[in-house]
């Protein structure tokens, strides 16, 4: 990322930041063994976990026969652990190694979605049994990616982060067009349980992956003056509502997760219900409309080169918003293109916002303070996920998943109006520290 002219200088290292990460070998990232390990980990957890956020509802609708709501409350019962515990576990991982909390993360989830099969065969499963899974495998992804934010500083030199970010965002987005893709095939061929399973065994591939990093992660430097957990929140907290970019960051992030939440939380019970689409159909065109993901992580880093990091962010947010009301006017036949267009459209926008907002706030925050900063932000940013889509199964289950779907898609299109709020529309790129 190229800091702008006049920019403040990088701040020095300090108590608690990480040894000097040693360069990637000629070649590139590709070269780096670790973090070619820790990116095909994150490949195969990616597309096993969004293979579940098809599947697990099409178990919830097509086996156990749920509701509308009960299916939204699914999707908040995943992100409700960052509303409840992202803070705490943001100032714990700031304490600790973070590579053995990402392990635990992966076996817990790996735990998880292996006793949704198990009760299955046991003709136990109910849909409190996919409420325990879902918060249970939330809360570990709290720990998990909590932690990998923190990590892949120590792993990489500061040149190399965003072209690192970048891969694991395409790898990531690319898994949102592949994993429901899949999802809805192994539906279609031998049931949904069978693709939670695969959930599962993708969770033990990851862990395995971060096992065989060979790179010695330094122990976190304990501060020179003893703090409480609760103290080390605020610190965390009062950065992030202190400083003018992170701040209106978080706050369009909330914002607009409420509208792609909404929408997304009842989208799969308004193909199967309303549209009478397959199971198999249904995930290809989720995957389908994710593929817009694939290409903007693939151009962020380019863009943000040529035109610059803060205007980035900007064109980001147009593409977010406005092509979402063309989610709504989906229907039987062709008109499922238009769920594509405008899904690809706002795909395309999110990645891109995400690989540049995910490098600068890696870079530009102090790394004793990065784990704080970073649920902090996500707080919000997730915290508003799981009363999205309780809201959602609402008014799903009042006026049906085409009107929540309308209106959800409608409060996304006004949130990009929030950036212009802060001091991006003066710049052509973020700031390389705090001031």
């Amino acid at each position: 990322m190229t800091a702008p002219a006049g920019a403040p200088a990088p701040p020095t290292a300090s108590a608690g930041a990480p040894a000097a990460p040693t360069a990637p070998p000629r070649g590139g990232l590709l070269r780096h063994h670790d973090f070619r390990r820790l990116w095909t980990g994150h490949t195969i957890s990616a597309v096993g976990s969004n293979m579940t956020t098809v599947a697990l509802p099409l178990v919830a609708v097509a086996v156990l026969d749920a509701t509308t709501f009960q299916v939204a409350v699914l999707t908040a019962a995943a992100w409700l652990p960052w509303l409840v515990a992202g803070l705490p576990v943001g100032a714990w991982v700031d304490r600790v190694r973070r590579r053995p909390v990402m392990i635990a993360a992966d076996l817990t989830g790996a735990a998880l979605f292996a006793s949704v099969p198990a009760a299955a065969l046991l003709d136990q499963l109910t849909v409190g049994h996919l409420l325990v899974v879902a918060l249970g495998a939330g809360l570990a992804r709290v720990f998990f990616e909590t932690a990998d934010q923190v990590y892949l500083p120590t792993l990489l030199p500061p040149e190399q982060v965003p072209p690192a970010n970048a891969r694991l965002h395409a790898t990531q987005t690319a898994s949102y067009l592949l994993g429901p893709g899949l999802a809805g095939l192994i539906a279609q061929l031998a049931g949904a349980v069978t693709a939670v399973a695969l959930d599962a065994v993708s969770f033990l591939a990851s862990a395995l992956c971060l096992h065989r990093i060979r790179a010695v992660e330094p122990r976190p430097a304990r501060p020179a003056v003893s703090t409480s957990m609760r103290r080390e929140v605020a610190d965390g907290l009062r950065f992030v509502t202190r400083d003018p970019y992170l701040r209106v960051l978080t706050v369009f992030g909330a914002a607009s997760n409420i509208g792609l939440t909404g929408y997304q939380a009842v989208l799969v019970v308004f193909l199967v219900r309303s549209a009478h689409l397959p199971a198999g159909l249904v995930g290809l065109l989720i995957g389908l409309a994710s593929l817009g993901g694939v290409v903007g992580a693939a151009l962020a880093a380019r863009l943000a080169r040529r035109l610059g990091t803060a205007r980035v962010l900007l064109l980001a947010g147009a593409l977010t918003g406005p092509p979402a009301l063309l989610i709504p006017l989906a229907g039987p036949g062709a008109r499922v293109a238009w769920l594509v267009l405008g899904g690809v459209l706002v795909s395309l926008g999110v990645a891109i916002g995400n690989v540049v907002k995910g490098s600068f706030r890696q870079t530009y925050t102090p790394h004793h303070l990065l784990g704080r900063v970073t649920v902090s932000m996500q707080l919000l940013n997730y915290g508003t996920i799981p009363l999205a889509a309780l809201l959602a199964g609402a008014l799903g289950a009042g006026w049906g998943p085409a009107g929540a779907i309308r209106l959800m898609t409608a409060w996304l299109a006004l949130t990009p109006l929030i950036l212009l709020l802060g001091p991006l529309r003066r710049r052509r790129d973020l700031p390389a520290a705090p001031a």
